[in-house]
């Protein structure tokens, strides 16, 4: 009778346990879920365009930062976008290859004295000390600035002499914040990667223009 009862209290504590930890693991996909929500990225349009000198690029993005990325913007501190775009050749005989390569580096940050917020851009990785920005401009918000940030608006991908003009080609586009670039206090804190993980991966196909 011992034996039986203690069968039963220990099946009753491992049912108990499987329990407890089906709905912990469920709580953890469901908060994983949200803040996957939160730094969801869409994208409303993405085209590529043909023109005498080159081929040029457009899309318009949509997201919301998320709250420790507002916050650390808010302290100062700045946050890095990157928007890729990749040109590749299809070959039925091999495989594919890759044309020609376009970057983007942004950076967003908040000027608390004067209480602006800049956005820079340039065609190389974006440092510190500013070196290397093609284009700054300052916006009374935040969402002005992000704005800028979303719009992107015939960029260049590719020079007119590394086309074809009766090849097919494949445009792969890429948009992502750069956690890479933030301060190592906030790498190696305890901010969850949802939180900084922010980006989306599309591609177009690109017609041989004489099939117009």
């Amino acid at each position: 009778m011992w034996v039986v009862t203690t069968i039963h209290l220990l099946s009753g504590w491992r049912r108990g346990c499987l329990g407890r930890i089906i709905i912990l693991l469920a709580l953890v996909l469901a908060v994983g879920s949200v803040a996957r929500a939160q730094t969801s990225v869409a994208l409303t349009e993405l085209r590529g365009e043909r023109a005498q000198d080159g081929l040029y690029l457009s899309a318009q993005l949509k997201f919301d930062l998320s709250g420790a990325v507002e916050e650390a913007l808010g302290k100062g501190i700045p946050v890095y976008f990157i928007a890729e775009a990749d040109v590749v050749r299809e070959r039925w005989y091999w495989s594919d290859a890759q044309v020609a390569s376009a970057r983007r580096y942004m950076r967003v940050s908040y000027q608390p004295l004067t209480r602006r917020w800049r956005f820079s851009s340039s065609s190389e990785p974006l440092s510190n000390a500013g070196l290397g920005v093609n284009f700054g401009q300052y916006y009374d918000s935040l969402a002005e600035t992000l704005a800028v940030v979303q719009r992107i608006s015939q960029w260049k991908v590719a020079d007119a002499s590394e086309l074809d003009a009766d090849a097919r080609y494949l445009l792969r586009f890429r948009f992502h914040l750069d956690a890479s670039q933030l301060p190592r206090t906030i790498q190696l804190g305890n901010l969850g990667q949802s939180d900084w993980t922010l980006s989306i991966e599309r591609r177009i196909d690109l017609p041989p223009e004489t099939g117009k």
